[in-house]
């Protein structure tokens, strides 16, 4: 059976050792909040159907304004969340109908997972049941007392640092819920080992930390910048289409009222499509014409802000991340200057990076 996959992202806390006013994952980082990267990791893989972000009470309407901006709204759905994460997972776990086979959940603090540990999370869990990404512990362990002095030296071996995501059959989180309901538990794993089921460890990453600390924004802030510097590529797109009869001109994914739109297998979205073809151009992975044949049937008149997201899950994918985009579109007509803020946002919210790095000219 195919998987069906659905994330939880709990996000309720208050974020107190932050020493900030605002909850921790609302806060900014590289350009946009915490969470936001923390959703787009998941929205970005193709199993995964509904992202329900379990988010504090009082900012719902907030963080449903932030998904809808980081147009991340046509997957995630937020909901309240409860005073343990426990309780939040729990909501999640409810809000879900019984066509998904397994869930992920995911701190919405940690936002520097990468598709390639949800995915094998994702797998191992379909193949066994239960899997949680997991680093072995490497420094020295010791057992000290209430007064700050060493008991014992604890042995290493065999022991690991539990990360997110932890993933499992919905049937099975079901079951363990209703054994554990009475009793405290800091993840999902141990919840399901309380409820007598087995669960896999996936080699996970140093990389994937959680951001607990105002030294972790630091960090995180650090491992985005290397990430971007330390192989930069460089490519260039070029697209150009007839105008065409009673089509919907669609340009850098924003819809524009025109007297003609153009002419094409998609929405003929020149703009998306230049930007598509630089970023495969910089991967060396060929053009938009060898991912998105216009000989192929599901890209029929689709909005090519979708083939974009799939475009930059192939950066991500090959370890890359979008420095910045120059784009000037040359035509006579219409006028684009009252649109070019919301195709800046849009192409942004595709490629994962803050509107800030895309710069879109008309001449």
């Amino acid at each position: 059976m195919k998987t069906k996959a659905a994330a939880i992202i709990p996000a309720a806390g208050s974020g107190s050792r932050m020493n900030t006013s605002r909850p921790k994952q609302f806060l900014d980082l590289a350009g946009k909040p915490i969470l936001v990267h923390s959703v787009t990791a998941f929205h970005r893989i193709e199993e995964v159907a509904v992202i329900v972000v379990v988010a504090p009470e009082d900012h719902l309407e907030e963080t449903r304004q932030m998904l809808s901006t980081w147009h991340l709204d046509d997957k995630a759905v937020v909901i309240a969340g409860g005073i343990r994460r426990q309780d939040s997972v729990k909501a999640g776990i409810d809000y879900l109908d019984d066509s998904i086979t397994t869930v992920l959940v995911h701190d919405g603090a940690r936002p520097l997972v990468s598709n390639d540990l949800i995915r094998r999370c994702l797998e191992e869990a379909a193949m066994h049941g239960a899997a949680i990404a997991a680093i072995p512990v490497k420094d020295t362990l010791k057992r000290g007392d209430s007064h700050n002095t060493i008991l014992t030296t604890v042995d290493r071996s065999n022991l690991w640092q539990a990360q997110t995501p932890q993933a499992a059959g919905l049937q099975q989180l079901r079951d363990a819920f209703a054994k554990g309901k009475d009793l405290d538990f800091t993840d999902e794993a141990s919840l399901l080992e309380h409820a007598g089921y087995n669960v896999r460890l996936v080699s996970g990453s140093e990389t994937n930390i959680k951001i607990t600390r105002p030294e972790d924004l630091t960090l995180a802030k650090t491992l985005l910048m290397q990430n971007s510097t330390n192989h930069c590529r460089i490519g260039h797109g070029f697209d150009a289409h007839q105008f065409a009869v009673q089509r919907e001109l669609i340009l850098g994914g924003v819809r524009i009222e025109h007297t003609h739109g153009l002419a094409g297998h998609s929405d003929a979205d020149v703009v998306t499509h230049a930007l598509c073809d630089a970023i495969l151009g910089a991967l060396a992975r060929g053009d938009i014409g060898r991912h998105f044949p216009d000989s192929a049937k599901e890209f029929k008149d689709i909005y090519s802000i979708r083939l974009l997201e799939q475009v930059a899950t192939i950066m991500d994918d090959d370890g890359f991340t979008l420095g910045n985009a120059d784009i000037t579109i040359v035509c006579q007509a219409p006028k684009l200057a009252p649109h070019i803020a919301s195709m800046e946002k849009a192409l942004a919210a595709a490629c994962a990076t803050a509107p800030e790095n895309i710069n879109v000219k008309a001449t």
